[in-house]
């Protein structure tokens, strides 16, 4: 399969798809005789995979070692239930950044429900932030 073919098959674009094959994280594909890249089909499988990766978060390395694993006839299971647990404590605390910086904008909102532009001086800019 072409590189062409291959970006439509995954919705990916000839561009990725070669980032993808300098990255590591595709195996660096056969070559037909007038040097056009040739995907087998089992690629499909492999950039989908990049794919849930990067919508779960893991960065590019971290898939990338995951595919390594498998490429050396391991399961990775471990390894990716060991990256997927670093996720979510990540995204956890976000949120819980999040909750308190909307807890902050929320009172500073409440304080300014009734403006007082008299009250602000000039080196204050605004007394509410």
């Amino acid at each position: 399969m072409r590189i062409g073919e291959l970006a439509d098959a995954v919705g990916a674009t000839s561009t990725t798809l070669r980032f993808y094959e300098e990255q590591g994280l595709l195996p660096e594909a056969d070559r037909t005789s007038a040097g056009y890249r040739d995907y087998s089909p089992d690629t499909v499988t492999r950039i989908d995979f990049i794919h849930r990766g990067k919508a779960a978060g893991l960065t590019l390395a971290q898939i990338r070692e995951v595919l390594r694993i498998r490429d050396r006839g391991q399961a990775p299971c471990e390894h990716v239930r060991d990256l997927l647990d670093a996720r979510l404590a990540d995204v956890d605390e976000q949120i819980n950044k999040l909750v308190a910086l909307r807890d902050t904008i929320a009172q500073l909102r409440d304080q300014a429900a009734t403006p007082e532009p008299t009250a602000c001086t000039a080196e204050q800019v605004c007394r509410y932030l």
